[in-house]
């Protein structure tokens, strides 16, 4: 069976549990957050068209995020600011997903970044 591999890094993706955010759910400490209840989630277009499943800390701390990493031309940011409500997320769950060990990423936002990238690169 072919091991699929990170859009990103290239490195064989693993399956681990994740919290409900897209971001940030594969931290050991997100995870205890999500059964704490201290989070609430939200599905965001966060650029044209792609979206992301973010809990409440990330969603106002994605612009912090380097526009070299997120491929943004220009220096530019995309902060909470830029993001365009989809809904809550009710019922939230913690839920077995592929993430990239390298990247430490779950594989929505790998794809979202790499999708991100290829966006501005065509401009």
């Amino acid at each position: 069976m072919k091991k699929e591999q990170c859009p990103i890094c290239y490195s064989n993706l693993e399956v681990k549990e994740f919290a409900p955010c897209d971001d940030c759910g594969g931290l050991e400490e997100e995870i205890n957050h999500f059964k704490d209840g201290i989070h609430k989630y939200t599905v965001y277009e966060i650029y044209d068209g792609l979206e992301l499943q973010l809990c409440n800390f990330c969603d106002v701390d994605f612009g912090s995020y380097k526009s070299e990493y997120l491929g943004l031309l220009g220096n530019r940011r995309i902060g909470y600011e830029n993001f365009k409500f989809i809904s809550s997320v009710e019922n939230p769950s913690i839920q077995k997903t592929k993430y990239c060990p390298e990247c430490n990423k779950s594989i929505k936002f790998l794809t979202f970044l790499r999708d991100l990238r290829a966006k501005e690169k065509r401009g």
